[in-house]
């Protein structure tokens, strides 16, 4: 599995972005797609993920702002970013978990979000 992110970006507060991710291999309908962001000095944190059936989970921090989305044709998952506020700050990064024959973790190269105030 490969995963390319793309998006990101410099913005002020109360802007949106949008970050986009395609993963390329073999990708099964049990694969949860997300995102992820380490801001300096912190540990990587879950934003949001989202199953092929199109449940989600959001971080408090971001819910009513954030919204993922997944599209399974394309195997690709979005993460549209509103209200951003300079805490928001952190590197961006498209994740696919897999629980099946035991568990693996797949990441992107990751996306610099910086949000000015």
């Amino acid at each position: 599995v490969q995963l390319q992110a793309s998006g990101g970006g410099l913005v002020q507060a109360g802007g949106s972005l949008r970050l986009s991710c395609a993963a390329s291999g073999s990708i099964f309908s049990f694969d949860v797609m997300g995102w992820y962001r380490q801001a300096p000095g912190k540990q990587r944190e879950l934003v949001a993920d989202i199953t092929s059936g199109g449940t989600t989970n959001y971080a408090d921090s971001v819910k009513g702002r954030f919204t993922i989305s997944r599209d399974n044709a394309k195997n690709t998952v979005d993460l549209q970013m509103n209200s951003l506020k300079p805490e928001d700050t952190a590197v961006y990064y498209c994740n696919l978990l897999r629980r099946r024959w035991g568990t693996s973790k797949y990441w992107g190269q990751g996306t610099q979000v910086t949000v000015s105030s």
